[in-house]
Parts: structure tokens; sequence; C-alpha cells
């Protein structure tokens, strides 16, 4: 007798996963991030912010090399990592959208390449009018005459105009909300980028001050390619293939090292100076960390640097500090951060 069968147990389908809508937008000088959360993380996609345009008649050689580039009416941009790759291989300097930390005057072709660098990291809201924070530096203490309306003004139109609700929201505070949440979000954020290099303190989440000076990677470069008779392209790539600034090689490291601990040390005058002035207006109920990042930042032993520096002045430092914490993730920590003030946009 044959036993009649069963059917098949069914497990109910899983409930789907409700994924916070909201994105996270860093822009910087050298790398444009997003992030977003997805059923299985946090995702990101970067783009290098830079470009480099060639003669129409380089089109037939870029498609044979399968080089994405955009082709226009009287020549082709390539963007992105390609066209640092390209500039290295011809020895020349890519052309970059952003210089100082904002939105360069001199190069005519910025906010063209700048929508396109966008629009090609965000891609399309998930809904309808989806919150984009986006970041911005804070104004230069150290370059008098210079503000950051314009260059904010045209990043919420671009970002408007990819389908988003545009915020702006400080660089520096980002780091803080990625990485303080043990703290109750208390702490000094410093983002060491290309150009600039932003603060911000923060209290129970509460905008302390922020402000940033004009000294980033690009000074770095800059300063050490002049002084071995490098161009910066050649002096920024180096640098990216990393080395230890403790333990330098040649001439070229030895000159880069310098100009990091120059660097680090006028960014902590900066920030005494402008702790001290606002000294009197508040106590801390404890210490407080300060928090590291920004692409700079990544060089090996930066944060021996930075140590070495801070300690000896830390009897004189205006505010108490718990420890220094570098972020497991630099180029990515101010992009989490303003992730989580858009996700609070779209919560009941």
């Amino acid at each position: 007798m044959t036993e009649e069968a069963k059917p098949a147990e069914t497990k109910p389908a899983a409930p789907a996963v409700k994924v916070p809508f909201g994105v996270g937008l860093d822009i910087g000088t050298m790398n444009i991030v997003a992030a977003r959360r997805a059923a299985d993380g946090i995702k990101t996609k970067r783009m290098r912010d830079v470009f480099i345009d060639l003669s129409a008649t380089s089109k037939k050689m870029l498609k044979l090399s399968a080089t994405s580039f955009v082709d226009r009416e009287d020549d082709v941009l390539i963007l992105g990592d390609a066209a640092l790759e390209t500039a290295n291989v011809f020895g020349s300097q890519p052309r970059r959208p952003l210089s100082n930390g904002i939105i360069s005057p001199s190069e005519t072709d910025s906010l063209e390449v700048l929508g396109m660098l966008i629009k090609n990291v965000l891609g399309e809201p998930r809904t309808p009018n989806e919150a984009c924070y986006f970041s911005v530096p804070a104004d230069p203490i150290d370059r008098p005459g210079v503000d950051i309306i314009y260059h904010k003004g045209v990043f919420e139109r671009i970002v408007t105009e990819c389908g988003y609700t545009a915020y702006a929201a400080n660089e520096a505070m980002g780091i803080v909300y990625s990485e303080t949440a043990n703290e109750g979000f208390s702490g000094i954020g410093i983002s060491f980028g290309s150009g600039m290099t932003n603060v911000a303190l923060s209290i129970n989440t509460i905008e302390g001050l922020t402000f940033s000076v004009a000294r980033g990677g690009d000074w770095i470069d800059a300063g050490a390619a002049g002084s071995v008779g490098q161009t910066q392209a050649r002096i920024c790539a180096l640098k990216e293939k990393g080395f230890d600034l403790t333990k330098p090689l040649g001439r070229e490291q030895e000159a880069l090292a310098f100009y990091y601990k120059s660097a680090i040390d006028y960014a902590l005058d900066k920030i005494e100076e402008q702790f001290k002035s606002i000294q009197s207006q508040f106590s801390l109920a404890k210490p407080i960390p300060i928090v590291v990042s920004g692409g700079t930042s990544k060089a090996g032993g930066f944060m021996d640097f930075f140590t070495e520096v801070f300690e000896k002045r830390r009897k004189k430092f205006p505010l108490e500090i718990s420890e220094l914490r570098h972020v497991k993730e630099p180029l990515n920590a101010v992009a989490y951060g303003l992730l989580i003030q858009a996700i609070q946009e779209h919560e009941d």
C-alpha cells in the first residue's frame, strides 16, 4: 500500500527588512562619497573628485582601452580615478573642480563636472524627495574674506536636481555623529581633508564651535613637490601607495613627513587658539575625545605624529581630553555621520 504523499511544509516568509531612507554625501576636494542603508548594512559609493580633458581625437583610443569618458562637442572628459591615472602616465596635473575645500573659481568646467560626479555617486532616490545631507566646510579662519555661501548654494541646487531634499551639514560634525555615540555625541571631530582641515566641537549633539584652516593634503603635496622638484600629482600618487611617516625612505618621503608634521602642528595651534576664545562660555562635565578622520590621516604613522604634537601641549590645552582616536574608515566616516542625520529626517 502506497503512502499518500504529504504536501511539503512551507515556512512563513521572513518579514522584509525595513531599510531606512536617507543618504549621507561627503563632498571632498579629493573624493566624493555617498552612504546609504541597505538590508545587509551600510553601502558606500566613491568617486575621485578630479577630471582631465582630452581632444576629441582621443575618443577612438579611449573606447579601445575601455576607459569611460564624457563626450562633449569639442573634447572628452575623463572623470574620477581614471583621470588621475591618465594624468600620471602623461606627467600632467589633473583638473580639480574644488580647490582649498570649495568650488574652484578658476575652473570653468567645475559646475558641469560636479553635477556629473554627484549624480553618478548618488544615483536615483529610493523615495520621492529622499533626504540627502551633504557636507560643507566651515569658513576658514586663516583666509579672511572666504566664505562658503556660493559653495553651499551650488550643491543644494545639484542635489535637489538629482531628486533629493538637500540639507547642508558641517563636515567635522559628521565625524562626531559617526564616531562618538558612546560619549553621547560629545567630542571634537577633526577632518584632515585634501583642501582644508575642518574642526567641530560637539556637546551632547549640540554644535559648540566649528571652523576650518586652509591646510590639508593638497598643501602637504604642493610643499613636498616643490621641495624635491616633482609634480604634485606624482607626490600624491607616491603618498597613496602607502609609507610610514615615522620611517621615511628617500627625499620624497622625507619631504612629505616634514610637511605632514607641520600641517598637524599648525592645525593644533589654531584649535588651541579658537577653543581658548570660548573657554569661559561653558564647562565640561567630563573629558571628551578628539576623533581624527579624513583621507590625509590615512598615512602610516599619522596618529603617532598627531599624538606626539598634541601631548606636548596637553597640559595647556583649554579642554580636558579623554583620548585621541583615529576612525576605522577615514574616507567614509563623514558620510556615515551625515547618513545618521539623514535617516532622522524620515523617522516618524
